[in-house]
């Protein structure tokens, strides 16, 4: 899967930074397992019995971190997705039909999912949970249609 540039326009200059998203995980092989589905690949460089380092694109990054290794890093406690929102991993999708296809993937592989799918013609989304909680979006849009649309309304 072909991962888009998301709908940064290049307007403003930006220096890149990487992103190292962290979430805690009851157990690693497990997610590992369950992203490996999705057609996620992982760096064996930051991988170890506690952590791995699942690669979304050149940038950004998404540490899976055994809890109580999680747990090493801060005091405070971790929030527990299936009851409270952490916060939203958004990704990108080159299409809408990358989107159905990711989040049917998540589902297959023991995923639930969170909402109907949101279709506002220039954007498409749709969620899911996956094995511990965290809460996903994938998203499609047309950034011409929205550009469009919001001249309109502008």
């Amino acid at each position: 899967m072909q991962r888009g540039r998301g709908c940064y326009d290049g307007a403003v200059p930006v220096k890149p930074r990487k992103l190292f998203l962290n979430l805690p995980i009851s157990n690693l092989k497990r997610s590992v397992d369950f992203f490996t589905a999705l057609g996620f690949s992982f760096d064996p460089r930051f991988t170890s019995e506690n952590a791995t380092c699942m690669i979304l694109n050149d940038e950004a990054f998404v540490m899976l971190l055994e809890e109580d290794f999680f747990k090493s890093f801060h005091k405070k406690d971790i929030a527990d997705p299936n009851r409270q929102m952490e916060a939203i991993m958004a990704i990108s999708a080159d299409s809408r039909a990358d989107v159905d296809d990711l989040v049917d993937k998540a589902l297959a592989a023991g995923a639930t999912s969170s909402k109907p799918a949101d279709d506002h013609g220039f954007m498409y989304q749709r969620t899911f949970q996956d094995l511990d909680g965290h809460h996903w979006e994938v998203v499609w849009m047309e950034m011409a249609a929205f550009e469009q649309l919001a001249k309109q309304s502008g």
